[in-house]
């Protein structure tokens, strides 16, 4: 049943099953939109908490690495009650919608996102801010520099966000709806569809998760391999 379940998987990969690419499209283009709506915010964030030094600083720090663990059933129930008709933002009317998605895996690949950078930045050398201000450079300048040197470590951060989201199921079922052709990606595909008994399709959909996750960890290895050799 296994070896026969990965043969018709394969055939309908090669085929470009609708039934199988569908999904994949929503998924890359739900998990691309949210990882860089939550970078937008998690880097400059990061950045502030890692070379920052103010008061409760530790205690921050411990709330994001906190929410690193954040469920995601518990994600998508708040985000449900948000946006349902009897919600405080149900006349926006973008429940079961991508952009529901979007906005749900966007809050789960935030924290991650800011977590790495704020570790990433406290291990850089930090003889590289106080040589940038002591030419003269304001605080975002020097921070720039602090995050080209860490250029790397950020990418990783960007691509753990990205695999977060990527292969998350509790937001996407609850606020997405699974709805075929529409909100149903890769994750909520294969719970669908081997839950009918439709092993093969689960196999295919799972290929393609793979697939994708280790195509952007190689992209990321093989761009600071490159950086590390111009350097």
């Amino acid at each position: 049943m296994i070896l026969d379940g990965f043969r018709r998987a394969l055939e309908m990969l090669f085929s470009l099953d609708p039934d199988v690419w569908g999904p994949v499209w929503v998924s890359l283009r739900v998990a691309c939109i949210s990882t860089v709506l939550a970078a937008l915010v998690a880097l400059p964030l990061g950045l502030a908490i890692g070379l920052g030094r103010f008061a409760g600083r530790r205690v921050v720090v411990s709330l994001m690495n906190t929410l690193l663990a954040l469920p995601t059933v518990l994600v998508g129930l708040v985000l449900y009650g948000l946006l349902s008709r009897s919600g405080p933002l149900g006349a926006l009317g973008i429940l079961y919608t991508p952009t529901a998605m979007v906005i749900g895996q966007s809050v789960l690949a935030l924290p991650m996102i800011c977590a790495f950078t704020v570790a990433s930045v406290e291990r850089s050398d930090p003889r590289i801010r106080l040589s940038m201000l002591s030419l003269g450079a304001g605080r975002f300048r020097s921070s720039m520099a602090v995050a080209l040197e860490s250029r790397a470590a950020l990418a990783a951060a960007l691509a753990a966000g990205f695999g977060r989201v990527f292969s998350e199921v509790g937001v996407a079922m609850m606020v997405g709806g699974n709805i075929k052709g529409y909100t149903r990606n890769i994750t909520t595909g294969i719970a669908f569809e081997t839950g009918k008994g439709e092993f093969a399709l689960g196999v295919a959909l799972g290929l393609v998760l793979l697939v994708v996750a280790l195509g952007v960890n190689f992209a990321v290895g093989y761009w600071n391999y490159r950086g590390g050799r111009r350097q």
